[in-house]
């Protein structure tokens, strides 16, 4: 047997060089490159094997490891999880940054790799620079924090078990039905170690991502169950965009006159305008798809987990008699809602059903109804894209605190609507561009109101709703896709949380576009908890007028978010109304660098639900009217919800 001697580092990194996938016949190297941010306990380990010896992986510098992870699952999403860039980090808080950015990547089932320093193996110096010590074991180090959120977890305390984890690590990120974060911890002192490792260790290997079709049982159990309905309902999740079913879905739907709505993770798998699309579903769904689902006596879930979101909290689909149907890699996921499942590839089980129902001559009950609901949302869409705050209107939505607006717009001078750019924005836009969200009020906006007929162009992080990943998002598709436009949605609020990639974007040369939505706050939790009772708390930007005052009841807070994008070295922009953001936006498309146009957004101007519901705890006992009233409202729609 051949062997090589080197450190467990080197070892890593000439094995990480040597992965790829392969499917439908197209094989690609799986591990692009490594994100890191350099510290003590990985930069003379994994780091002197990077500077040594990288092979073809490049190497990235992050400025936050929670935003470099973002970045890494981001560019897994956009590239349909058949590439990676793992991410390493120094032992303690550089590790602990990085385990929101694992829930995310694990939630959206996107695999994601990060190798994160850890304590010494051999304890000699113990305790260590930022180690976290537990008095009832010494085993336990911040990295035993990524276990819950992690698909798969490792500790390498010997250089020879580097083998068997990262087999059990491929294993699960190329599998996916599985995949998520996975985490290697590498000990300081065992990275530098050296061992004969097997030649064979370094192959080529190929892991093979594969089509399986539901076993016969299921495949009958499912076509029964849908021959017996009238008026079906197909979601389109996630799951269709990764297996790349959008074209199979678009013919099922045609063949048998079945709508179909999208959730956030599946929209842009699918275009827009195909007749049967209704759009987006659920509590942040439109008005066509939530009317025609709760007429739906039968719903079929095609690679989608039917989150509280998509679901409106199992209150949507309110006919009595409707059954569901799953279609899901997953087996986890199949078994939710008590549907009748199969379990298999999205794409390979829609184009098997197609022949099956075909040869039974079904087609759905539907009449002119889809038709109909499409049109009353276009009317709708017309509305959002033509309106301006003015008292006359009803509302869009009920917290409305006409104060508030005059005060923004003394400060700031904005009159922008946050629908009404979002229209225009969409109408500038180039199909092919890639709009990438995650949290605030604008994910709802755009899954009702954005379209698209480019695959993969509509990039929502929604699983988590993790704030602080729009940029890093953005940078992320842009990595993955560098022939297109990159368009991160994001508003002041998660902005400010997290925004420190966009300094990796421009060391890159990566040029993303920033639409900053600024309405001096977070609007989307200032909007829930004023409609349900609650006191304008700690949602809005505002000075302490006194320093014994229990509340933020002073001054808005204005921020010149333009003039700091300046200092970063992007081309930056202010729009206070729809002709400075048009202006704009045709002038960022011609640069070369980085964006960020500073939109001065009206509070309160984005929709509102439409007959959807969410569930969201809800003060029981109250000495306020409105939050009794909430809670009245809560439980009312909770009796008429199913319960699983």
């Amino acid at each position: 047997m051949e062997t090589t001697r080197m450190t467990m580092a080197q070892a890593l990194v000439k094995f990480l060089d040597n992965q790829y996938v392969s499917m439908d016949g197209v094989e690609t190297k799986f591990v692009h490159g490594i994100f890191t941010v350099f510290g003590h306990g990985i930069v003379c380990g994994l780091g002197q094997a990077l500077d040594e010896d990288s092979g073809a992986l490049k190497v990235y510098q992050g400025r936050n490891e929670q935003g470099m992870a973002h970045v890494a699952t981001a560019f897994a999403k956009q590239k349909d999880r058949l590439q990676i860039i793992p991410c390493a980090s120094s032992i303690g808080p550089g590790a602990a940054n990085m385990i929101t950015a694992a829930a995310t990547a694990s939630v959206n089932n996107i695999p994601l790799l990060l190798l994160p320093g850890d304590a010494f193996a051999c304890r000699q110096p113990d305790p260590v620079l930022q180690q976290v010590e537990q008095e009832s074991s010494l085993t336990i180090t911040t990295n035993d924090a990524f276990k819950p959120v992690c698909k798969y977890w490792d500790r390498v305390v010997r250089p020879e078990q580097l083998m068997t984890a990262m087999i059990n690590a491929m294993r699960v990120l190329t599998d996916p039905a599985q995949t998520g974060a996975v985490c290697i911890a590498l000990p300081q002192d065992v990275e530098g170690e050296s061992f004969d490792y097997p030649d064979y260790f370094f192959q080529k290997r190929v892991h093979r991502i594969t089509r399986p079709v539901p076993v016969p049982e299921e495949m009958e159990d499912i076509a029964e169950a849908i021959v017996k309905a009238k008026k079906p309902l197909v979601i389109c999740g996630g799951g269709v965009r990764y297996s790349k079913a959008g074209a199979a879905l678009e013919a099922f739907c045609q063949a048998f006159n079945i709508p179909f709505a999208e959730t956030q993770a599946g929209k842009s798998a699918c275009r827009s305008s195909s007749p049967y699309n209704l759009g987006g579903l659920g509590a942040t769904g439109n008005l066509a798809a939530n009317s025609i689902a709760e007429q739906a006596d039968l719903v079929i879930a095609v690679g989608s987990r039917l989150s509280d979101f998509t679901t409106a909290s199992k209150s949507l689909f309110k006919n009595p008699d409707v059954k569901f149907v799953s279609i899901n890699i997953s087996r986890f996921h199949a078994y939710k809602a008590d549907a009748v499942k199969a379990v298999g590839d999205a794409k390979a089980t829609l184009e098997a059903l197609t022949e099956k129902l075909s040869a039974a001559g079904y087609r759905s009950g539907y009449g002119e109804e889809i038709a109909q609901a499409k049109a009353a949302w276009e009317k709708e869409m017309a509305f959002l894209a033509g309106y301006r705050y003015d008292e006359k209107f009803e509302p869009l939505i009920a917290a409305r605190n006409p104060a508030t607006i005059e005060e923004f717009v003394a400060l700031t001078g904005g009159e922008v609507t946050q629908v009404s750019a979002l229209a225009l924005i969409r109408e500038m836009l180039c199909d092919s561009d890639i709009v990438v969200g995650a949290s605030g009020s604008l994910p709802g906006d755009l899954q009702r109101m954005w379209t698209t007929d480019t695959r993969d162009a509509y990039h929502m992080e929604y699983g988590y709703s993790c704030m602080g990943y729009e940029i890093a998002g953005a940078l992320g598709a842009k990595l993955a896709q560098p022939e297109r436009e990159v368009y991160a949605m994001v508003g002041d609020g998660s902005y400010m949380m997290l925004h420190s990639e966009l300094f990796t974007a421009l060391q890159e040369r990566k040029k993303i576009n920033i639409l900053l939505f600024d309405n001096c706050g977070f609007g989307c939790i200032n909007n829930l908890q004023m409609s349900n009772g609650i006191g304008n708390l700690a949602t809005e930007f505002r000075y302490r007028d006194n320093g014994d005052s229990l509340r933020h009841d002073g001054a808005l807070i204005p921020v010149d978010f333009a003039k700091a994008g300046e200092g970063y070295g992007l081309k930056t922009y202010t729009a206070r109304n729809l002709k400075e953001l048009k202006d704009a936006l045709e002038d960022a498309r011609k640069q070369e660098v980085s964006t960020l146009i500073d939109i001065k957004t009206l509070p309160k101007t984005m929709t509102d639900g439409y007959r959807s519901w969410w569930h969201v705890g809800i003060a029981s006992t109250s000495q306020k009217e409105g939050v009794q009233r909430a809670y009245a409202e809560k439980e009312a729609a909770r009796r008429q919800a199913r319960m699983y």
